[in-house]
């Protein structure tokens, strides 16, 4: 039996954005669990975080959130979650949250989403994460973002190869499209070394 595909959302927790994106991050949840897919996120129970744990949640999935103890001491975690796992340091969380996992989606989010993305993008760069990159750009949020990435290869800070390191996908369905095309599996993926 093959081993569960597992991934991982980052994603923002901000309770004051729109719903077309609360109502996309609830979508994304659902279908992973319609899908056999076990989600890791950053364990917070407010904004996309919140509704993409409800998703899971409200239809019997999987979902592991990853959280360091300063947050779980401030009262940010999600205690309705499948696991919980408590880190010493934000950058502990991401490691793990990327050994954890076969492939990520980024939905929108601020500074923290964000450079949770250009990090794991980094890693598969270096060869340091094997996995799936998906950049969900609901509503054109990253679309700045991606007209970046792609100067960075035009102006020659990037390799042409590498404009094959992340996905564009503009709703939920068209992620887990993506994911059953481009998923590489547990083996293959989960390469983070000790950095």
């Amino acid at each position: 039996m093959a081993p569960k595909k597992t991934v991982c959302v980052y994603c923002a927790s901000s309770s004051k954005v729109d719903k077309v994106y609360i109502d996309a991050a609830y979508s994304l949840g659902k279908m992973f669990v319609e899908n056999g897919i076990r989600c890791v996120f950053g364990a917070g129970k407010t904004g996309l975080m919140g509704a993409l744990a409800r998703g899971v949640m409200d239809h019997n999935g999987e979902i592991i959130g990853v959280i360091p103890e300063f947050m779980v001491e401030e009262g940010w975690g999600n205690d309705e979650l499948t696991q919980m796992e408590i880190t010493p340091s934000m950058h502990s969380r991401k490691e793990i949250m990327a050994q954890l996992s076969d492939a990520t989606i980024a939905m929108p989010g601020g500074c923290g989403t964000l450079e949770e993305l250009m990090e794991i993008i980094t890693w598969k760069q270096l060869g340091l994460f094997g996995g799936t990159i998906i950049i969900l750009n609901i509503n054109n949020y990253y679309s700045p973002l991606i007209e970046m990435l792609e100067r960075a290869v035009e102006e020659n800070f990037m390799r042409e190869e590498h404009r094959a390191i992340w996905q564009v996908a503009t709703t939920p369905r068209e992620a887990i499209k993506l994911l059953s095309e481009e998923m590489v599996w547990r083996e293959d993926a989960r390469k983070i070394a000790a950095i």
